[in-house]
């Protein structure tokens, strides 16, 4: 081979081998950016699905999907059509004493005695959807015994706000101590412990807004807070500006192994009632009937609650145990009048708390007891009406109750409860209740 031949191959190579590798370059710049884009379109995609399942699994099950027209997307019927459940209650109470007769050293408090004899209960109409990406809806209806239409709860829950903030807005059970959210038809036992039926008049239920906000860690910390009406006792409903109760809760909980999970919490209520009227309340004069006293004051309820859940490898459609109770505090001051006539400065702090625990012991049949006592406390009574209102009753208000259910099916119950009643000084009474519990249509299922 000539020598100038030689040197041009010699020179070409190199410039052969850059050329080589800039069309490398390119290719894998250009998969680079294929990549980029399938990556980013099936990350969408994914967000998309998942908001969909979101907005899915906050719903209970519903119909068949709506028809599209004009072709627009897709929709499930309870984008338009709220789930509809209907709950079906009644009970018969046999008692020995007036049911009517408040706990002693409670006259001053809201009462809901049990019925005797054979009583409808309160039945349950809920209505319930989301309503967009953003919001849902849920409204419940209690209908009375004795006629009539109640609204228990009627509330917007946001959906999107992210960072496990929630946000409430209507009519709602409060948040506060473990119970007080749990409807009726959910409760383990017939009626509610002495405890909420004395300081809360079974349950605290609110005009306003709560806020809620679930930390983002393995254990379950939740903290909450609302501002109401005060409409629920021990507030006084009043027509004015602002707000007239505040409640702060905040919630612990976790799993211990596989089997174990537990919740404690803490709650602080406040509020003012304004001219609360009670009628028949003792007196030391021994006014035939009791008098009528009046209370116009502040009210500071704190509470504590632990839940304790155990599941046989996490199942608890065989074998399940729950123990749970809770502890409320109630401090009153401000001024009384003694039977609407002589008024002065009074003060009161009360207690109560129970205690009870629920043992499935076959998938269909669950056993209970449960222990109530209350504390009445000690008033400090103005000098003017010192010789007129009981400061001490010396008694200790308590209740035992046991009961039996069976449940065919997640959506019927049937139950037997037993209790020997010692809440009225010299009055106890043994009771006995029968309860039925039906659900027809959608329902969801009940919280922790």
């Amino acid at each position: 081979m000539k020598p100038y031949l030689l040197l041009s191959l010699a020179l070409c190579a190199p410039l052969n081998a850059v050329a080589a590798s800039d069309e490398e370059l390119r290719a894998l710049r250009d998969e680079l950016k294929q990549l980029k884009e399938n990556y980013q379109q099936r990350l969408e995609q994914l967000e998309s699905r998942l908001q969909q399942a979101e907005l899915r699994a906050a719903e209970p099950p519903v119909a068949a999907p709506v028809a599209q027209v004009r072709n627009e997307p897709a929709a499930s019927a309870s984008a338009y059509n709220p789930a509809i459940s209907l709950i079906l209650a009644g009970n018969y109470g046999n008692l020995q004493r007036a049911p009517a007769i408040p706990p002693t050293g409670f006259a001053m408090s809201a009462h809901s005695p049990a019925a005797q004899g054979f009583n409808l209960g309160e039945s349950e109409l809920g209505f319930s959807a989301s309503i967009d990406p953003r919001f849902r809806g849920v409204a419940t209806l209690a209908l009375g015994a004795a006629g009539g239409v109640s609204v228990e709860n009627a509330f917007v829950d946001t959906t999107a706000l992210g960072n496990g903030v929630k946000l409430r807005i209507g009519r709602f059970f409060s948040g506060l101590g473990y119970l007080n959210e749990v409807h009726a038809h959910a409760w383990d036992f017939v009626d509610q412990p002495l405890v909420y039926r004395a300081l809360w008049n079974n349950q605290l239920g609110e005009d306003g807004v709560q806020l809620k906000w679930l930390a983002p860690t393995d254990t379950f910390v939740e903290l909450g807070a609302e501002l109401g009406r005060g409409r629920g006792f021990p507030g006084s409903d009043r027509a004015k500006n602002g707000s007239g109760a505040g409640v702060l809760f905040a919630h612990v909980g976790g799993d211990v192994g596989v089997s174990h999970n537990w919740r404690v919490g803490a709650s602080l209520h406040q509020t003012g009632q304004s001219d609360w009227q009670s009628v028949g309340v003792p007196d030391l004069l021994g006014t035939p009937g009791g008098v009528t006293d009046a209370f116009t004051g502040d009210v500071r309820t704190g509470g504590l609650d632990f839940v304790w859940k155990y599941a046989p490898e996490g199942n608890s459609s065989s074998t399940s145990l729950k123990l749970q109770g809770e502890y409320f505090r109630r401090q009153q001051s401000g001024l009384l009048s003694y039977n609407l006539a002589t008024t002065d400065s009074y003060a009161l702090t009360q207690s109560g708390w129970y205690l009870q625990g629920v043992y499935k012991f076959l998938p269909e049949w669950r056993v209970g007891l449960r222990y109530d006592q209350l504390d009445p406390g000690t008033a400090t009574v103005g000098a003017l009406n010192a010789a007129n209102v009981i400061s001490s009753y010396g008694y200790t208000p308590r209740r035992t109750s046991v009961m039996f259910d069976y449940s065919p099916s997640e959506f019927s119950r049937l139950r037997l409860q037993l209790a020997r009643d010692q809440s009225r000084q010299a009055l106890p009474d043994n009771q006995l209740f029968l309860q039925y519990l039906m659900s027809l249509g959608a329902h969801g299922a009940h919280g922790y």
